[in-house]
């Protein structure tokens, strides 16, 4: 237990599961938006994360990737859905389910706004011995209070994570967000022999994430983040 940052743990749970509530509570606005209710009446338009947890995916999942430095993302409680109260039910079906990955990338550029203000006032420096851990890249300058540094800490989480879900779920593969976008895009024929593949989906998540492919997005995403924040 020695080596384990407790601290980091705790902000970075508390920013999974905001970003987790936040990208619930898009889909079930979206789709009320459109006609359903559904999750309206079930209570998940809130940022409160209790409607929202999954225990496996929002507990279980990210206490261990935080713990053991295994790259795995978390997943809350999906939210249902009835379609068939949806009006344009394929419009309807690409706005929800692109409304998660869209409410991650927002919540990524209200963090990238503040980090870049808050470097070009001299508040925060570019940490560059972070050591490849994506979560550390900012630091508070050495002239701030240490009270910045878990500011700094959770502006960078909010940022890298946020960016990581919302591309991961942009993938094309069940249960993703992304897998729903590309059925509703694929003609007929298509569609159905790309659904066959919806029981065999979270196995094939598990091993992209065992293969590391999370780092085939948190780490360009910083080389990018680290040059566009150079130029505020």
């Amino acid at each position: 237990m020695g080596n384990i940052d407790v601290g980091f743990i705790i902000i970075w749970f508390v920013a999974l599961l905001f970003s987790l509530s936040f990208h619930e509570a898009a889909h079930a606005w979206t789709s009320e938006k459109f006609g359903d209710d559904t999750g309206r009446l079930q209570g998940r338009i809130t940022l409160n994360p209790l409607p929202h947890i999954d225990p496996i995916g929002t507990v279980v999942f990210p206490l261990i990737s935080a713990i053991t430095s295994i790259p795995l993302l978390g997943w809350a409680k999906p939210v249902q859905t009835n379609p068939l109260l949806w009006r344009n039910k394929t419009k309807a079906n690409i706005s929800v389910s692109a409304a998660g990955p869209i409410s991650n990338f927002i919540l990524a550029l209200l963090a990238f706004i503040i980090l870049a203000i808050l470097l070009s006032a001299g508040v925060f420096i570019f940490n560059y011995d972070y050591r490849g851990n994506v979560y550390k890249v900012f630091a508070a300058a050495p002239n701030q209070s240490t009270f910045m540094e878990p500011i700094g800490r959770l502006l960078n989480i909010m940022l890298v994570l946020n960016l990581s879900l919302g591309f991961f779920n942009l993938l094309p593969i069940p249960p993703l967000d992304g897998s729903h976008v590309m059925e509703s895009l694929l003609p007929e024929p298509m569609a159905d022999a790309y659904a066959q593949i919806r029981p065999y989906g979270i196995f094939l998540l598990l091993a992209l994430m065992y293969m590391g492919v999370l780092s085939f997005i948190t780490t360009p995403i910083i080389y990018v983040l680290k040059f566009l924040l150079t130029l505020t």
